[in-house]
């Protein structure tokens, strides 16, 4: 077991690579996590934090309502996707709508995906403080958080651009944020996948 998985065991914080951006990361079992992370970033704990998984079935292993064909017709990638959970699985990551989840599957640089593979999904946000520049180095993450964490993995240099947010809850797609991936693209890709 690597050092950062025996950490999320353990309860503590880590910062992971993703595909996009450094995440501060923690046991999405473990509710408690997330008023350290909230505390850590200076940000209201009621916020939203996704849901990050090493691969599908993992996703659907912690929510089974999931859409399964929704999550393939995008992922891996750059994106969070918004879905129906109405399970409310998850209450604490789920801000003020949890009827609803944020999830999030990179294509993880292999560090980090040695640490999927072995504690399966993580809660992830991006490590920095609120309202800060994302790191797209380990050495941009806040010496704070840092500090405070019970690992930290490095991936190199990763593009520094957050993932592409939609919301697929209702019945047009909603573009949150637009990110690493352009969201037109996105859309078109779903449409046509949904389609087949």
């Amino acid at each position: 077991m690597t050092n950062a998985s025996a950490a999320l065991r353990a309860g503590l914080p880590v910062v992971l690579p993703t595909d996009t951006v450094y995440g501060l990361c923690g046991d999405p079992d473990r509710p408690e996590i997330l008023q350290e992370i909230a505390r850590l970033k200076g940000r209201e704990e009621r916020q939203p934090i996704a849901l990050l998984a090493g691969d599908v079935e993992q996703l659907l292993k912690r929510v089974p309502e999931l859409d399964a064909n929704v999550l393939r017709a995008l992922l891996p990638g750059s994106y969070t996707q918004i879905l129906q959970n109405p399970q409310r699985r998850y209450p604490w990551l789920t801000g003020e709508r949890p009827d609803t989840i944020g999830v999030r599957l990179p294509k993880l640089p292999p560090p980090a995906a040695e640490v999927l593979d072995e504690v399966g999904a993580v809660l992830a946000t991006s490590a920095n403080a609120h309202g800060g520049s994302d790191p797209r180095r380990l050495e941009d993450v806040p010496e704070e958080i840092r500090r405070a964490c019970g690992a930290l993995v490095d991936g190199g240099e990763l593009s520094g651009t957050p993932s592409t947010v939609l919301d697929l809850t209702g019945p047009e797609p909603q573009v949150v944020r637009e990110g690493a991936v352009p969201a037109t693209g996105a859309l078109a890709a779903l449409a046509d996948r949904l389609r087949e």
